[in-house]
């Protein structure tokens, strides 16, 4: 589901470039969703798990002026260009990326905002290359062990938002309920007209707003966006039409 881009080493967005060479999960319309539909409003402190090159952190600072936002992940390749590409945008000092392991993060670090684009491979046809195994399969970092871990991490009134196949829906509503970090807001995504929704887009938060379910649909056709779409992204990508 990655109508708008391809897998350039550079991929450049309206107010920030990413180098994406190294890390193994290369920019994608996953993570470019999530980081222009997440929540930032009043989030002082986020965590972006398994921030790859960066680009979900870049968006939530390119959104928040106030937030300081630290990414981790278990790629020392994707913190090296992570820290590249915080210090080269306008935003490095509210920046940070650390080769860290979620599931180590000390509880007296609180989060008011945990984002992730995590790993989605559990039943599926794996990715090839280890490191690329590793960054998208679920066996490091489980829908469980990310939403406990956030239930953890959080503020009172904090929040996690994250991206998933829609067959994941089950899981991730069952570790929610397991964890008391009840699922506020889904956004089923739909990649083109007609078509079945392939992702969801998921806030979960202890804070008592109403629940939500939404859609939102992204192509009428090839290379031709709905206005919601355009709405939604169109503060990142250079050309959107």
């Amino acid at each position: 589901m990655q109508p708008v881009m391809g897998r350039e080493k550079i991929f450049r967005f309206k107010q920030f470039a990413v180098i994406n060479d190294r890390t193994a999960m290369k920019v994608g319309t996953d993570g470019v969703l999530l980081g222009a539909w997440c929540p930032v409003e009043g989030a002082r402190r986020v965590l972006d798990v398994g921030t790859g090159c960066g680009v979900i952190a870049l968006m939530v600072a390119q959104r928040n002026a106030t937030a300081h936002v630290t990414g981790i992940d278990i790629d020392e390749g994707a913190i090296g260009e992570a820290t590249l590409n915080f210090s080269n945008s306008p935003w490095g000092e509210r920046l940070n990326a650390l080769l860290t392991d979620f599931n180590d993060m000390d509880a007296n670090c609180q989060f008011d905002l945990i984002v992730s684009n995590p790993p989605y491979f559990t039943n599926g046809v794996l990715p090839s290359g280890a490191a690329r195994t590793t960054a998208r399969h679920t066996g490091s970092l489980t829908y469980q062990q990310l939403i406990d871990g956030a239930a953890r991490l959080l503020t009172e009134d904090g929040s996690l938002a994250l991206i998933s196949p829609t067959d994941a829906e089950q899981a991730i509503i069952e570790a929610a309920t397991m964890a008391s970090l009840p699922v506020r807001l889904m956004t089923r995504v739909i990649p083109v007209e007609g078509a079945a929704p392939k992702r969801t887009l998921w806030l979960l938060s202890r804070c008592r707003i109403p629940y939500c379910e939404k859609t939102l649909t992204i192509a009428h056709g090839e290379d031709t966006f709905t206005d919601e779409y355009i709405s939604l992204t169109g503060d990142f990508y250079l050309h959107l039409t």
